[in-house]
């Protein structure tokens, strides 16, 4: 059943000063509306609650993105196929561009947003799990000032994140030159594209004389958040990526995850899963 779309109200604010002006004045009562990519699937579907939004899409403050020697920030307007093609990010974070491939199809990369991908919370997104092994930060902007947070203490439950009613995010911004040797990212859906993840693993390391000096690993679709496996971080660091290793960490990563059965998989299926994606990454870093 679609919804009627005259009872929606979408509005175009002169720039970010005067959306969040609008935000402040009415908190909860105007929500962003950027690239639109997941609102107007609710919308079709007649499954979208609120009913008014202003259009974020045109506002050059929320566009760009920024390199300087200590850190990469991508405005939140950046969209998937702008990170994609971006030189810089490909070689230093590929993850992040294997993310933004994965993401839908070529219109939904064209116009979806990564600022949109965070605030849509789903635990099911690509990009998060790359932006948490990357130790993203978030700056979060209001009509009362700005301020930066970390992106792993910003969800705080299934779709529920840690930003104000009357906040945006403006921009995501991670540190560059990690030192990282090795780096793994591996989504698995139904489909070999244009599929919403079952288990989406991303994992970075820093191995030195046989041994993992430092090591990152998020999932997707394993919880109800993306998040920081940190457990079975500690299990592989300092360690041989052999045999043994793999199995601590493995038991570990199965009592960290809290898989549920739903409409695309089993739970039993994703915690298999994701076990061998992490499998895969260890064998990785012994090569």
């Amino acid at each position: 059943m679609r919804s009627d779309v005259p009872a929606y109200e979408l509005q175009e604010p002169r720039n970010l000063a005067d959306a969040l002006d609008r935000m402040a004045r009415e908190p909860g009562g105007w929500k962003a509306f950027a690239g639109g990519t997941d609102l107007m699937v609710l919308l079709e579907a007649g499954k979208l609650p609120h009913r008014k939004f202003l259009s974020i899409w045109k506002l050059p403050e929320l566009r760009g993105i920024t390199i300087t020697p200590a850190h990469v920030t991508l405005n939140a307007l950046t969209t998937y196929s702008e990170i994609r093609r971006h030189e810089m990010l490909a070689r230093e974070f590929p993850l992040l561009c294997r993310a933004a491939a994965e993401t839908g199809s070529i219109a939904t990369q064209n116009r979806g947003t990564l600022g949109g991908n965070i605030a849509n919370a789903s635990p099911a997104a690509d990009s998060p799990p790359a932006l948490f092994v990357y130790d993203a930060e978030l700056e979060l902007v209001c009509a009362s000032g700005a301020r930066w947070v970390p992106y792993h203490g910003f969800w705080k439950g299934y779709k529920k994140i840690a930003k104000g009613e009357d906040e945006l995010i403006r921009g995501i911004r991670m540190p560059r030159d990690k030192g990282f040797t090795k780096q793994f990212y591996r989504k698995v859906g139904t489909r070999r594209a244009q599929a919403i993840s079952k288990v989406c693993f991303a994992g970075v390391a820093r191995v030195d004389a046989g041994r993992i000096a430092d090591v990152r690993i998020a999932l997707g679709s394993v919880a109800p958040t993306v998040f920081r496996a940190t457990e079975t971080e500690k299990i592989l660091r300092d360690e041989k990526p052999a045999l043994a290793t793999l199995r601590a960490a493995q038991e570990t990563l199965a009592r960290e995850i809290a898989p549920i059965d739903d409409i695309r998989s089993t739970a039993r299926y994703r915690l298999r899963v994701a076990q061998n994606l992490l499998a895969e990454f260890c064998e990785s870093l012994a090569s």
